[in-house]
């Protein structure tokens, strides 16, 4: 679905558009086929692809702007961009199966990409230092950790350190980290949605409320929350529990009458409110909020698009939303001051 890729806007305009990359706002690198859908089986959701553009806050030199695609073919390409002008840097192979997702690690530690396919498996890969375009698994998780396809996988911030949330049709969620030691471990979340899951998504560090409770958000203790949907028709929030050393439920979203294919946790910035979109089969993404920590969450239907929504994204700053539907279109939307939420932007494929 996803058949090509487009230069990265500038700086001053990623805000606006942050989202659009992840899905379809790219046009102009075809080196894949993005058409493939896994054959009909139990537990296996059929995603389009994922690209995924990479914005260090300062840039090293060397690394300029790096747009990352994976596609059906199992293969992952990374391409450096300059204005209208992509390069090829390097042509990733390791994946047994469609790669459904890639996404950039915090560059607090290193040029670091994760995937995730239908073979079952997340390798995390790493550029080497010394050759810029030379990348290498540094992480293949075990046959034992999923026994079905992984459909997403999400870097938590870079404050709880270096840890990757894996969502799989097998109806678990992951958790896969490293140590201070430097060994990869990893958590599970088992039967987090029947039949299986198919996102998943960090809060952000900061607790709500933080930078008004005064001393700013840096100085608050770090929270660990995600976000997850499933094709049980819910989407659920999860904390992790320090006293008992694992994950426990914390919410049930429900609102869509039908699989919901991705939940997105919005950037607060350290303000008193949570907010959350999900989209699904339905056709509907729904806004979710949060007024004050252990608070009710409430809902406001943002559209019904009339066709099934695959993928969601914020904006850095949280006020943005970019939504990718299966009609091949990514539309932008915003808040206006009376609390609607309206098209600002959109890009056909």
């Amino acid at each position: 679905m996803l058949s090509s890729a487009r230069a990265a806007p500038s700086r001053t305009s990623r805000e606006y558009l942050a989202g659009v990359a992840l899905e379809h706002a790219h046009r102009q690198i075809r080196d894949h086929d993005h058409n493939f859908r896994p054959p009909t089986a139990p537990r296996v959701p059929s995603f389009s692809p994922s690209a995924h553009v990479f914005y260090p806050p300062e840039p090293p030199r060397h690394l300029s702007q790096r747009v990352a695609t994976c596609s059906s073919d199992r293969t992952i390409k990374i391409f450096d961009v300059s204005g209208e002008t992509q390069t090829l840097v390097a042509n990733l192979t390791g994946h047994d199966g469609p790669v459904w997702m890639c996404t950039w690690a915090h560059p607090t530690f290193g040029v670091m990409l994760a995937s995730c396919s239908f073979d079952q498996k997340v390798i995390i890969w790493k550029e080497s230092e010394k050759q810029p375009g030379a990348f290498s698994p540094i992480y293949t998780s075990p046959a034992t950790l999923h026994d079905a396809s992984v459909n997403a996988v999400a870097w938590a911030p870079h404050e709880l350190g270096l840890a990757l949330a894996c969502a799989s049709s097998d109806g678990s969620i992951s958790v896969i980290s490293r140590g201070q030691d430097g060994q990869w471990d990893a958590t599970k979340i088992p039967g987090a949605h029947s039949i299986g899951c198919t996102g998943v998504c960090w809060s952000p560090a900061p607790p709500p409320g933080s930078l008004v409770a005064g001393g700013g958000a840096g100085q608050a203790q770090p929270v660990r929350r995600l976000v997850s949907s499933g094709c049980d028709n819910l989407a659920k929030i999860w904390r992790f529990d320090d006293a008992a050393g694992g994950w426990k439920e914390e919410h049930q979203l429900r609102g869509h009458d039908d699989w919901v294919r991705d939940a997105c946790w919005s950037s607060n910035v350290g303000m008193p409110m949570n907010t959350v979109a999900t989209c699904g089969q339905d056709g509907k993404v729904l806004i979710w909020t949060q007024d004050e920590p252990g608070g009710a969450w409430n809902k406001t239907l943002l559209n019904d698009f009339g066709a099934p929504v695959w993928r969601l994204s914020w904006s850095v700053m949280g006020s943005v939303l970019a939504v990718s539907d299966a009609n091949n279109l990514v539309t932008v939307w915003k808040e206006s001051v009376d609390g609607k939420w309206d098209q600002i932007a959109a890009a056909d494929q």
